[in-house]
């Protein structure tokens, strides 16, 4: 807090500081001082006080302290009284940092108070610590934060991401200005995360770990590209979020932002001690939201949480933490219950040209949609009505912890399968096994948040080159959860039916076999030649 006496260089008053050795009189540990005098035009030194301060001028410094911080007036145990003296009303900064201590009615002039013997004229600032782009989703977590944030002394600009998620924008744009966000940028970056994260994956056909296919991994990146986009755009020099210090999002989010901008700060709130000290889990926050009036869409009954793109939905945290309880009914958003899905297939006919998907038909009634985030949208429709893509995994954190995850994938789990056939319809044997290693890696690096880093980007070029011939069409069945492959058809293929056909020779001559096979089994009879010694010994 600054404070500036008769154009003297600024002096300071911090909270938990003591003015002179002596006798404390404040009424909470924020300011102590020992009644004393000041000599008359003395100039203040650079330090907190170059002089002693009468206990009435203390008081009013508390009192205007206290105004400008609301942990320490809500830590004063005596604040009615305090504040009441001296006819002071505390306010908070207004949008310039500014904090003016208003006069209550009948109490004396704003000079009559501070210009007497021994003192001198003050005019109380404070100033803002900058601005900070919040990556906002309106949940409890960042709805939270941003009041959190404001109250700590920064600008927020919340930022939203449209990722394909189910929202209503405007509701959360007017929440965020209702809780003291400086501005609200909502930003529509769907088509790019469906053709610049969601298909690169397509064509590793990247798993982590067998099962997950990477839904909120593949995210990340693409929200906190935009957030570093805005920040310097705004001339912001920090950036937040609301990932906890547990989690792999923390590291996803904030790899990116410092390959992006190096000199980015970045504020994470579930790191700062002061943060969660305060906040020991949910229902802390949900306490904290309560006595701030911030809505929240979760109760103390069900408190798991949920985060959705395009892509997939997953649930995490409460009675889900426990690996061995079921999903609760009513928890899946994304997907029907298989068993009450419809009871006849829908026939898929996808399209891939380098390994993406360009068009998708439904054999059944002719429906087509070529553009990426229609055809990625369809699918997602199509699957999940007919339960497809839910998976329950334990998996293993980068940060080495074990965790409970579950999750809805319907678009992807479809294009999974899909590409997979037409990968090996077109590739090179030993190529794809490559490949197959490539996408191991590509998925790993998803995970872990290095989708920004060098060796990402090499692995991304390899796999591109590998999907250049990954071309035709695959027709699939969706139907009671699952995904069958029902044929496919290439004009790249490297089948070859006359070859393969065991009604015709070719050029193939079945004699040539036998020498193929001495050949391999020789390696294995010296093995095992060399086992019958050992084991004779």
């Amino acid at each position: 807090m600054g404070w500036e006496s008769g154009g003297t260089e600024p002096l300071e008053v911090r909270p938990g500081s003591q003015l002179r050795k002596g006798t404390e009189t404040s009424c909470c540990p924020a300011v102590s001082c020992q009644p004393g005098s000041q000599s008359p035009g003395r100039r203040p030194a650079r330090n907190l006080w170059s002089h002693t301060c009468t206990h009435t001028f203390a008081l009013r410094c508390l009192r205007l302290a206290h105004g400008a911080d609301p942990r320490l007036r809500a830590s004063c145990p005596r604040r009615g009284a305090a504040w009441q003296a001296g006819g002071l009303t505390p306010r908070v900064p207004d949008a310039e940092g500014i904090l003016t201590p208003s006069l209550e009615s009948g109490s004396p002039s704003s000079d009559d108070r501070f210009q007497k013997p021994g003192t001198h004229t003050f005019t109380q600032t404070m100033s803002g610590k900058g601005s900070v782009v919040l990556a906002y989703s309106g949940g409890l977590d960042t709805s939270c934060i941003l009041v959190w944030l404001k109250e700590q002394g920064y600008d927020v600009i919340a930022y939203l991401a449209n990722i394909g998620q189910k929202e209503d924008f405007e509701e959360a744009r007017k929440k965020a200005l209702k809780l003291g966000a400086k501005k609200v940028f909502i930003e529509d970056v769907s088509k790019e995360f469906v053709e610049e994260f969601i298909w690169p994956a397509v064509q590793s056909s990247a798993l982590y770990e067998d099962r997950y296919l990477l839904g909120t991994s593949l995210a990340r990146p693409c929200i906190a590209r935009k957030q570093v986009e805005i920040a310097q755009r705004e001339g912001a020099k920090y950036v937040s979020h609301g990932a906890t210090g547990k989690g792999n999002d923390q590291v996803r989010f904030e790899l990116t932002c410092y390959s992006l901008a190096p000199q980015i700060k970045v504020i994470a709130p579930w790191r700062m001690p002061e943060f969660y000290n305060r906040f020991q889990g949910r229902s802390d926050l949900m306490e904290y939201a309560k006595q701030h009036g911030i809505p929240i869409p979760v109760t103390p009954k069900s408190p798991w949480s949920m985060d959705e793109n395009l892509m997939h939905i997953s649930y995490e945290a409460g009675i889900l933490e426990n690996p061995k309880n079921q999903a609760p009914p009513g928890l899946y958003t994304k997907t029907q219950d298989p068993a009450k899905g419809p009871n006849t297939p829908d026939i898929l006919e996808i399209e891939f040209k380098k390994g993406v998907p360009v068009k998708v038909t439904n054999v059944k009634d002719g429906t087509t949609h070529r553009s990426s985030l229609e055809l990625f949208v369809y699918l997602n429709e199509i699957a999940g009505k007919h339960g497809v893509g839910r998976i329950d995994i334990v998996e293993n954190r980068f940060i080495g912890m074990k965790s409970r995850g579950i999750y809805e994938t319907p678009a992807g789990t479809v294009l999974y399968h899909a590409h997979l056939d037409i990968e090996a319809f077109t590739m090179d044997r030993e190529v794809r096994k490559i490949k197959q290693g490539l996408g191991l890696k590509f998925a790993e690096l998803v995970y872990t948040g290095f989708w920004h880093s060098p060796e990402c980007e090499f692995v991304r070029h390899c796999i591109a080159k590998s999907q250049e011939r990954v071309e035709g069409k695959v027709q699939v069945s969706v139907f009671k959860g699952q995904v069958y492959i029902l044929g496919r058809e290439s004009p790249l293929s490297l089948y070859n039916e006359e070859l393969v056909s065991m009604n015709v020779q070719g050029d193939y001559e079945p004699i040539d076999a036998t020498g193929f096979i001495n050949i391999n089994s020789l390696r294995l009879k010296e093995y095992h030649r060399l086992q019958s010694k050992v084991a004779g010994k």
